[in-house]
Order: C-alpha cells, then sequence, then structure tokens
C-alpha cells in the first residue's frame, strides 16, 4: 500500500497503463506487490509505503472485530484525509529527537491499522462495541502499569495483555472509561509527577525530566508550557515565594 502526504505528477505503467496525471494530496494506492507496476514520479513529494501481509490483515480484523476480512481490495488515487492525518501525527511524533514514545507510536500504528482494513478490506462491518469500558479492576491494573514505569515506557501489548484484551478493543475500552487516549492518561500522570518534584524537590528541571519520563529537559519545559502556559522554572520559582 502507498500514501502520498504531498502532490507530484506520474506516469503510471502497470499490466492496465494509466496515463500522466497529478497526484493529489493524501491519496491513497493499494495493490498486491506482485502485481507489474512502475511509476515515474516528477516534482518534490512525500511518498509513505507500507507493506501489509495477508496474515497482518487477518489479525487486525480479529483484534477489531471485523469480521471475514482476509484482504484489502485494490485503490488508485483515492483521496483518504483521514489516513493523511495519522501518518502525519506518526511521523511528526517521531520527528523530535528522542521523543518518540512507544504508547504513542502504538496508537497511531494500530488506528492506521484498523483503518486500513476497515475501508479497504472484504470484512463485514465492524460489530458494535461501543459503550463497553474497563471493569474497574482492569483500570486500576493499566493505570498502575503505566505510573509504575513512567520514568521509562509501556506498550499497548503489556496494557492489553493484563486486561486480557485485543490491543484495538483496550484502546477503546480505556478511552470510553477514562475519556482519554492511554498516552494522553501517561502524559498526565508524568505531567502531575513533575509538578510535586517541582514543589517539594531539589532536583534539577533535566533530573525531574528523566524522572518523569520525558526525552530531555526541552521536551518537559514543551509539554509542561503547553499544560500550564509558563515554564516549568518560572513555575517553581513562583511557588517559593
Amino acid at each position: 500500500m502507498a500514501f502520498r502526504s504531498k502532490p507530484a505528477t506520474a506516469g503510471r505503467y502497470s499490466a492496465n497503463t494509466i496515463p500522466r496525471s497529478t497526484v493529489s494530496q493524501n491519496s491513497v494506492y493499494v495493490r498486491n506487490f506482485a502485481d507489474e507496476y512502475k511509476a515515474d514520479l516528477k516534482g518534490p513529494f512525500q511518498f509513505v509505503l507500507m507493506e501489509i501481509t495477508d496474515a497482518a490483515v487477518g489479525q487486525i480484523a480479529e483484534d477489531a472485530d471485523i469480521r471475514g476480512a482476509i484482504e484489502l481490495h485494490s485503490r488508485s488515487e483515492e483521496a483518504d484525509p483521514v489516513l493523511g492525518g495519522l501518518v502525519a501525527a506518526l511521523f511528526a511524533g517521531a520527528s523530535g529527537k528522542g521523543q518518540k514514545s512507544a504508547l504513542f507510536a502504538d496508537q497511531l500504528s494500530i488506528a492506521i491499522g484498523v483503518h486500513l482494513v476497515h475501508h479497504y478490506g472484504n470484512g463485514r462491518t465492524r460489530t458494535n462495541d461501543r459503550g463497553r469500558g474497563l471493569s474497574r479492576r482492569m483500570e486500576v491494573l493499566a493505570k498502575e502499569l503505566i505510573e509504575s514505569r513512567l520514568d521509562g515506557d509501556v506498550s499497548i501489548d503489556e496494557l492489553a495483555g493484563v486486561c486480557n484484551m485485543s490491543r484495538s478493543t483496550f484502546l477503546r475500552a480505556f478511552r470510553e472509561t477514562t475519556g482519554k487516549t492511554a498516552h494522553q492518561w501517561q502524559m498526565q500522570q508524568r505531567i502531575g509527577k513533575a509538578r510535586a518534584l517541582l514543589l517539594s524537590s531539589v532536583l534539577s528541571l533535566s533530573e525531574i525530566a528523566a524522572t518523569c519520563g520525558f526525552a530531555d529537559q526541552s521536551h518537559f519545559t514543551r509539554v509542561f508550557s503547553a499544560e500550564f502556559g509558563v515554564t516549568p522554572g518560572l513555575w517553581r520559582r513562583s511557588k517559593q515565594f
């Protein structure tokens, strides 16, 4: 499957030759890699190529309760702004130095997979499990696991595992229960811990950033400032008077 995030001019050649055309932004191509295909691309462009096996399609479908999906239908130049937003968010999250979060990347990767299988797969409509949240016990287990690893990271596989759920089911249930994604809740706890340390410890800002699981002091400062409208250093000094 190919996805283009910027427009380009392309001449494509395959079993059925397609004439030269302008490929629009957020265009999606879904094809079998076994099929003969050639494309001559001209002009600046950004291009994302994702290879998804039949086994992966089946696993994504099973996790997302999409019945009978075993393959993706071929598509050519189909606009998909939803996929465009998901891919842009994934690469934006990976562009900052040292700021890749396993939880954040997991969530987006799962969302991309479910979107592809749901919109381009041959399965039947997803069963309706909206409104299914976590039990109190599962909620406690998931939150305790996140809190115990604030200085590191935790994966969706681990969180789903302690709740005995598939990954996509866990993500929906966690959001239904808490009103936040698992990553948002993780960041909320990191900010809360950092604020407590700013008040009660003599740790430097870089030490607090590391203790709370931020990539570095700069990352900590950006997240804290976005939440409170002031840098952590200024916030700390304001509480000392």
